[in-house]
């Protein structure tokens, strides 16, 4: 069992009995281990304690970050970045398959693939020449493969490890520096990929609703389709379709786990305010 199991485990606890603000001792125990080694544990991989993580994640949290959303919300979508000046998706950019890409699956494409362990579990991890083409969490090797072929099925595929897939590992290590750029090479439509933009410029630690995002992205009208679009994200965690919720502020489903949805949006939160404490 890995770090990022025990923890999920610890998360899935903590969503089920928010209410009942649990114990240290009844989170850890979730985790199979000691109350102390948890402690420590966790502190190392949120930067905060498992008590501050818990009010991370819980409702009133969230609806407070998507107060400061709204208040901030014209800026936000502006700039895309933190205010605290953090790692943020601006060093994403995205360039769209061309027509002939799309429609023969990938028929003259070259697409390299590898897996990687990162904070929040394995992830499969594929490129093209001119950038990312998918990034998925992979708790299930052998079927994150299979998808992988099966949404490119003319495509040539490589188990290769490429400079690419090493800046995805120092994305998800918070190792990126200023000159780092991450190119993103995505097949969608056009409306999928306004709302894929939409969704970069959401800063680090903040959230937003569907109907925030389809605002942003133009279409106010079309929550409904906008939210599909997000479902069809195919680059998990650098297009963070993580940081949309539902409206009351609970946190909502992901294509990757409800817990994985909570873990990333509660160590966010985290970082964005991490204090040194031990409580």
């Amino acid at each position: 069992m890995t770090d990022y199991q025990r923890i999920a485990a610890a998360i899935d606890y903590i969503r089920a009995n928010f209410r009942a603000q649990p114990t240290l001792e009844q989170i850890a125990a979730q985790a199979h281990w000691s109350p102390f080694h948890f402690q420590r544990k966790f502190q190392q991989w949120a930067g905060v304690s498992p008590k501050k993580f818990l009010q991370y994640l819980s409702v009133e949290h969230a609806k407070s970050l998507l107060q400061q959303q709204r208040s901030v919300a014209e800026a936000s979508y502006e700039t895309g970045l933190s205010g605290s000046g953090r790692l943020h998706d601006l060093f994403v950019t995205l360039e769209a398959m061309t027509p002939g890409e799309y429609r023969q699956g990938g028929a003259a494409l070259t697409i390299r693939y590898s897996f990687g362990e990162g904070r929040f579990g394995s992830y499969l991890v594929a490129s093209t020449p001119k950038g990312i083409c998918r990034l998925h969490f992979a708790d299930d090797a052998e079927l994150a493969l299979a998808e992988l072929r099966q949404e490119w099925p003319q495509a040539t595929l490589l188990e290769h490890a490429t400079p690419e897939h090493a800046q995805v590992a120092r994305f998800f290590a918070r190792e990126f520096g200023p000159a780092d750029r991450l190119h993103l090479h995505l097949k969608g439509t056009d409306f999928q990929l306004k709302v894929w933009e939409s969704l970069l410029r959401i800063p680090e630690g903040r959230l937003t609703t569907y109907a925030g995002l389809a605002t942003a992205a133009g279409h106010e009208a079309a929550v409904r389709a906008v939210g599909t679009a997000i479902g069809a994200n195919p680059v998990g965690y650098l297009i963070p379709c993580h940081r949309v919720i539902r409206q009351g502020g609970e946190l909502g489903q992901y294509r990757w786990g409800a817990s994985r949805k909570a873990a990333l949006v509660g160590w966010e939160a985290a970082q964005l305010n991490a204090e040194p404490e031990t409580a």
